[in-house]
């Protein structure tokens, strides 16, 4: 599973031209689910996502994290994150899992990020979503879940 976090001063997503989800200061995730994904990966994933120390200390070094900073969480599942573009001119969406697969591991790091954080927005699993976002630095991470097994 793969986490394409941003730290946010804000972020918000439209579907047909209304917002449905938005955050202010806090992390903006695109969320990708590949095919050999389970719950182990989902739960992986919020884990590192939640606890992962992006936000700044009074030194200014990152040191803090979300569940330190209290902000938002805002996930967007993103289906074209697991593609595998090392050849070629057209992405291969073969390394994603499919569409059901796909939705129900969403909605358990959703579940999984509501134990977690008090606010936890969505984007809609499927839709064609309009994406705004202030990056805070830039801050960007690539982050990925992989059962213990695996590795």
């Amino acid at each position: 599973m793969i986490g394409l976090l941003q730290r946010v001063n804000y972020a918000r997503v439209r579907v047909d031209g209304e917002v449905i989800a938005e955050i202010q200061s806090g992390l903006l995730v695109l969320v990708g689910v590949e095919r050999a994904d389970t719950d182990v990966e989902a739960t992986r994933l919020i884990d590192r996502l939640v606890n992962y120390r992006v936000f700044s200390d009074d030194a200014g070094r990152m040191n803090r994290s979300l569940r330190d900073t209290g902000g938002g969480l805002l996930l967007v599942p993103q289906f074209t994150l697991p593609a595998d573009t090392r050849k070629g001119r057209r992405p291969s969406f073969g390394p994603a899992a499919d569409p059901e697969t796909g939705k129900t591991l969403f909605a358990a790091v959703v579940a999984r990020a509501r134990e977690c954080v008090a606010t936890v927005e969505t984007g809609l699993f499927g839709a064609d979503m309009a994406v705004a976002l202030e990056n805070d630095g830039p801050v960007t991470f690539w982050l990925e879940a992989r059962a213990e097994s695996v590795r």
